[in-house]
Formats: structure tokens, C-alpha cells, sequence
């Protein structure tokens, strides 16, 4: 006779029991996992209780405001646009952005988070030479091939002409 798939077996192979006193007992494979539901409850109790106080800020907030706040005479000056010092005239189209401004905008943003996780690793890095000594070269070369690609992508951008604003 054919044996079952691996995924079928396993699937099989797990029961969860209901015990007298609460406890839900998980077998897969001979692996017990004994849960009792307060136990699994009271470990999501400070992230409930921190999002009950975010969203009561908020509210009182806007309670505070609505209550305390007061609504000032609205003319026609103070309905128009202003934006920058500039008055804006409704019947003329706005210029658009330029996309190379939001390609900047996203190879700032990436090679600065790389630049984050290069920091926490320099530490690591000085800690590693500390305790292992000549091992480092592992992490280093790691480090290069990192650096090696990001240098890879700005070359690439360069060539492209996403830093290039007169065209």
C-alpha cells in the first residue's frame, strides 16, 4: 500500500484536546504544546491595553478640541488658496512635479536605510574582532559584497540619469 503525502501524515498526526481544567493540549508528530487560553490572552493584554489608550487620546482629543475650540467668522480672504507666499489663481493649471523629484526622493530614502543598518553592523563587526580576532574577514567580505551591490545600484542610477535635473 501507497504511503500517504508527508503533508497529509503531519496534518493527521495533529489533535488538539480540551482538558478539564482549560488546557488545550497539541500533539503534531509526538510534540506536546500545553496552552492555557489566559496564558495566550494575557500575552496580547499590554498591546491591547496600549491601542485602548492610543484610540482614547485621539478621541479626547478631538472631544477637547470640538469643545473648547472656537469657529471663526469665515469671509471670502480667508477661503482663498495661499500657498508660499503666493496667491494662487484658480483658472491656471499648476505646474506637476517632475518624476525625477520622487526618484530622488526614493534612492535618498534607500541608500539612507542602508546607511542605517551599516551602523549597527560596524558595531557588531568591532565586538566580532574583540572576541574572534582574525575570523572577522568572514563578516568584512560580507560587508564588501553589500557595500560592492549598493555601489552596483548608484552607478546604475548615475548612468540613468536619475540625479540629473536639466532634462
Amino acid at each position: 500500500m501507497d504511503k500517504p503525502p508527508l503533508w497529509q501524515s503531519r496534518i493527521s498526526n495533529l489533535a488538539a484536546d480540551r482538558h478539564s481544567d482549560g488546557l488545550a493540549v497539541f500533539s503534531l508528530s509526538g510534540v506536546r504544546t500545553w496552552l492555557r487560553p489566559s496564558a495566550v490572552i494575557g500575552d496580547y493584554l499590554p498591546i491591547l491595553i496600549q491601542v485602548v489608550i492610543a484610540l482614547g487620546f485621539a478621541g479626547g482629543a478631538l472631544l477637547f478640541s470640538v469643545i473648547i475650540g472656537r469657529v471663526g467668522k469665515k469671509n471670502a480672504v480667508k477661503e482663498t488658496p495661499y500657498e508660499c507666499g503666493v496667491l494662487i489663481d484658480p483658472l491656471v493649471a499648476q505646474p506637476r512635479f517632475s518624476v525625477k523629484f520622487y526618484l530622488v526622493a526614493m534612492l535618498f530614502i534607500l541608500f539612507d536605510i542602508e546607511i542605517v543598518f551599516m551602523y549597527p553592523w560596524a558595531v557588531v563587526y568591532r565586538d566580532f574582532l574583540a572576541g574572534h580576532g582574525p575570523d572577522g574577514i568572514v563578516i568584512l567580505v560580507s560587508m564588501l559584497s553589500f557595500v560592492g551591490i549598493l555601489l552596483v545600484g548608484y552607478v546604475y542610477a548615475i548612468k540613468k540619469g536619475a540625479l540629473d535635473f536639466k532634462g
